[in-house]
């Protein structure tokens, strides 16, 4: 069983659990899934009632807080007893592109170049994590969810905004992808 479990599942497989999500939460009492939203409901759970934001019945979404805390537990699970120690595997034309923008250490799930301990105080460092942080944190709140929540949730139950959303994410990601980050790399 840990053997299956650690190894990458095929799209095919993923892909239907992930489908299956949505019909589940219906059958469930028409509940909305999303990762982003849990940061409401735990600060309305913790912040006194004066602001109105927070004025909601936040006991009625106690099941995502449990989602959330699932993820978490299976990130360590999976990090500790499932880990595979193997190298990770990237392309060589991947390798080729990031090493011509500094990036050389692929021995780990995150380039060390990036986001090793070293670099946090650095200008590269806080540009991606302090930086890069608020932004998602911005976007989020203005596209009303993240892209767990669009793209299975709100795509699944034929909602305009998240079809709008899910393009917009995408553009971001190919734009800071093959646009911003080699510019950030280079100036940084």
């Amino acid at each position: 069983m840990i053997q299956c479990l650690s190894q990458p599942w095929p799209w095919y497989i993923a892909g239907v659990l992930i489908g299956l999500t949505v019909p589940a939460l219906l059958l469930l009492g028409n509940k909305i899934f999303g990762i982003s939203s849990n940061l409401r409901h735990i600060c309305a759970a913790c912040i006194p009632a004066g602001i109105p934001f927070f004025k909601y019945n936040w006991k009625r979404e106690l099941w995502n807080l449990f989602f959330v805390g699932g993820v978490f537990i299976g990130g360590i699970i999976a990090s500790t007893v499932l880990a595979d120690n193997s190298p990770m595997v990237i392309g060589e034309s991947t390798q080729t592109a990031l090493g011509q923008m500094g990036v050389r250490d692929f021995s780990g799930l995150m380039p060390s170049d990036l986001f090793d301990t070293a670099y946090i105080l650095s200008l590269k460092g806080f540009f991606f994590t302090v930086v890069g942080g608020l932004l998602v944190g911005f976007g989020t709140r203005y596209a009303g969810g993240c892209t767990s929540g669009h793209a299975i949730s709100g795509l699944a139950s034929l909602q305009w905004p998240s079809l709008v959303a899910t393009i917009c994410f995408m553009a971001g990601g190919f734009i800071g992808t093959w646009v911003l980050l080699p510019l950030i790399l280079k100036i940084v």
